[in-house]
């Protein structure tokens, strides 16, 4: 494929427009509720902020990471399909106007928008009435600079900030985003996890997650009060243990005969060991975890435990270093759960946990490329808005077909997004043309079906 010699250009028609399908989805939002939502809860002191703050989300999802980027809204003929349409600075005044209670305001937003959303959608959350997942985990946002409020080193090495983010998903659909904070970069992993799981089980049953809920996390929220605020929801939990001497002992009682072969249909990268794994062995044992608590908050439970056999370098540096027999010949990977699964079940569903690595490279690659200001509520209300579009854009997936609903979020800007379109008027009322052979002009066609059903 070449480019024709014979081609000049020329910005000069105002009746294109580069993401005809904000058309749609901004009509789904307001289906789901969105504008008048962010009309009646955000308060923050800057005129017109529903508008504001719908602009926002409308810009990350025309591919906008940054402040200066959202005035990708304003070209060609967007003012003819667009109301409100702000110049980037007006918005970046808009979002330093937030303070941390404005901030969870558009939380409250972000949840009932999801609702909303499940219900004009329902394959949006498909499954979760029966069985759904709450993941919880963390990620640095490399800033660089002196002027960014709240950066900091955290435990990556990497200076930034860190925000925490809570997904919902089930064994069908795709994750949602349910909640999410913006700390400082030196914040640990687990701090204030247990208001944000309280909150996000509470969204995920609003959003129709009527049946089971299993909260799940890595090491770093192995913590006391993480595991009682997923007991409190009446949810189970599926934590990753560390491996402190009381875990050590508990996985050395458990008898040969107990573990059970277990193959993996695709082998797993091992970070540690730097091979693929494709074959382990499971147990589990009775487990009371922080039993340096007094005795009402120790917490009862299953340990589960999933071991790998060392390769022979390894053994022998394990075995230098004065380990026991057992611990230089396995590796072992352990979890402790409350959950009625079988044992291979249970470590199977923990391992899943990994999706919400997903949902954090997605972000990372669309509105959460930057913080793009210096306040640090300002960027707490622009990762809130980045989460209300992810969930929008999945919505939108869902809404078109059924491979869209579980497509990432750069191949949903590509196919169902930034689609150029010209403005035409017919009977009094605007037409969008859009590109003859658009290889996904079906599932287009199904968004703005759903979209636009009174």
């Amino acid at each position: 494929m070449q480019a024709s010699h014979k081609v000049s250009a020329v910005f000069d028609d105002p009746n294109l427009i580069g993401s005809a399908s904000l058309v749609p989805v901004l009509r789904l939002a307001e289906r789901a509720g969105l504008h008048d939502l962010l009309a009646a809860h955000v308060s923050v002191a800057s005129p017109n902020a529903a508008v504001k703050a719908a602009g926002v989300v409308a810009g990350m999802l025309a591919g906008a990471d940054s402040i200066d980027d959202l005035d990708v809204l304003r070209h060609g003929g967007n003012g003819r399909v667009f109301t409100g349409v702000r110049a980037p600075s007006t918005y970046g005044t808009f979002l330093r106007a937030f303070t941390f209670g404005h901030v969870r305001q558009l939380d409250a937003v972000a949840s009932r928008t999801l609702a909303g959303l499940a219900g004009v959608v329902p394959r949006l959350l498909a499954g979760t009435e029966v069985m759904a997942y709450v993941d919880v985990d963390d990620t640095i946002r490399q800033v660089h600079g002196y002027a960014k409020q709240g950066a900091a080193y955290g435990y990556s090495g990497v200076k930034g900030v860190n925000a925490q983010v809570a997904a919902l998903s089930s064994p069908i659909c795709a994750p949602v985003i349910v909640a999410a904070r913006l700390r400082k970069g030196n914040a640990v992993s687990g701090h204030g996890a247990a208001r944000l799981i309280g909150d996000a089980v509470a969204a995920a049953r609003a959003a129709g997650a009527g049946g089971q809920v299993m909260v799940r996390a890595d090491s770093g929220y192995y913590r006391q009060d993480v595991i009682a605020a997923a007991t409190r929801a009446n949810a189970w939990f599926s934590v990753t243990v560390r491996m402190d001497p009381a875990v050590r002992q508990a996985i050395t009682a458990i008898p040969e005969p107990a573990w059970t072969t277990i193959r993996y249909p695709r082998a797993i990268w091992d970070e540690q060991e730097q091979r693929w794994v494709s074959e382990a062995q499971v147990a589990e044992t009775t487990f009371t975890a922080f039993t340096s608590h007094p005795k009402k908050r120790q917490v009862s439970c299953r340990l589960v435990v999933r071991r790998v056999p060392r390769l022979g370098r390894a053994t022998i540096a394990a075995a230098a270093a004065g380990q026991d027999e057992l611990f230089t010949t396995w590796r072992h990977h352990g979890f402790v759960t409350n959950s009625a699964l079988a044992t291979v079940a249970a470590d199977e569903t923990h391992r899943d946990h990994a999706i919400i690595e997903q949902v954090i490279a997605e972000l990372k690659d669309g509105p959460l490329a930057h913080a793009p200001s210096g306040a640090f509520q300002a960027n707490a209300a622009w990762l809130a808005l980045g989460c209300l579009a992810f969930n929008l854009l999945h919505a939108a997936g869902a809404a078109a077909s059924a491979r869209h609903a579980k497509a990432r979020w750069a191949t949903l800007r590509t196919h169902l997004i930034t689609v150029p379109a010209r403005i035409a008027y017919s009977a009094r009322s605007l037409v969008l043309h859009l590109p003859t052979d658009w290889p996904w002009a079906p599932a287009w066609q199904d968004l703005w079906a759903t979209a636009t059903t009174p």
